[in-house]
């Protein structure tokens, strides 16, 4: 015998009910500022794509399941390395609910390393915490500890945020970093890529000319097809 659906209560208040010709006309209007919307995200990440860097000389160490690395490490062979700073710590018995959402949100990794770019999430707190956590979340992405400078070095006073890095010619560069309501929003292959110096790679974008670009779709695989020779028609 299945339970009957529960019925939500009801709103104290309801926005105005109309024609589908009013509806129309209002959407639309919304639509074009949506749009505006949009074309000024646009501008923004041109301009980030053109913020100056700083080059990161200090040694750091991080702890990963394998052992000490540093810096170099995390980007495991690419060009960009976005970080996020996690809030765990040790013996942290009650997580922090936002990092864990956004932790949750991240999509596949494969979207971001196909553009050259690398995804990790460090916290405070001892690897083998941080393995138990991952565990009972059913988390993949690759996670460190750290214990020295890193994080207030580049998070200053903030508790998390995002941290992103360039590679070139064996240096390192900080470019950008992002803290509080400015991360709320991330999540997908396109936000994460917005906020790096070489942004989604892809030609329709105002980048600095003899930036790495590409058509847009073409490089879109499913994300166990990255590697496999095999035309895109997504889109397109």
């Amino acid at each position: 015998m299945s339970n009957p659906q529960k019925t939500p209560a009801p709103l104290k208040a309801l926005p105005p009910v109309v024609s589908q010709a009013e509806w129309q006309k209002a959407h639309e209007e919304l639509l074009a500022k949506e749009k505006a919307l949009t074309h000024a995200s646009d501008a923004l990440a041109a301009e980030r794509r053109r913020q100056p860097m700083v080059a990161v000389t200090k040694p750091y160490v991080f702890t990963g399941e394998q052992g000490e690395v540093d810096l170099h490490a995390l980007f495991d062979g690419r060009r960009q390395l976005i970080i996020y700073h996690h809030m765990l710590k040790p013996a942290d018995e009650s997580p922090c609910p936002g990092c864990c959402m956004f932790t949750d949100m991240v999509g596949h990794l494969a979207h971001l390393n196909a553009r050259d770019t690398t995804f990790v999430i460090i916290a405070s707190a001892p690897i083998d915490e941080i393995v138990q956590l991952k565990k009972r979340m059913g988390w993949d992405i690759p996670w460190y500890s750290t214990t020295d400078s890193f994080n207030p070095d580049f998070l200053g006073e903030q508790s998390h945020g995002i941290t992103v890095f360039l590679q070139d010619s064996g240096n390192i560069y900080h470019t950008y970093l992002g803290v509080d309501r400015g991360i709320e929003h991330l999540g997908s292959v396109w936000t994460f890529l917005d906020l790096t110096p070489l942004g989604r790679q892809e030609n329709w974008e105002d980048s600095p000319a003899g930036w790495p670009q590409s058509e847009p779709y073409i490089w879109w695989k499913l994300h166990d097809e990255y590697g496999v020779k095999k035309e895109s028609g997504c889109c397109g």
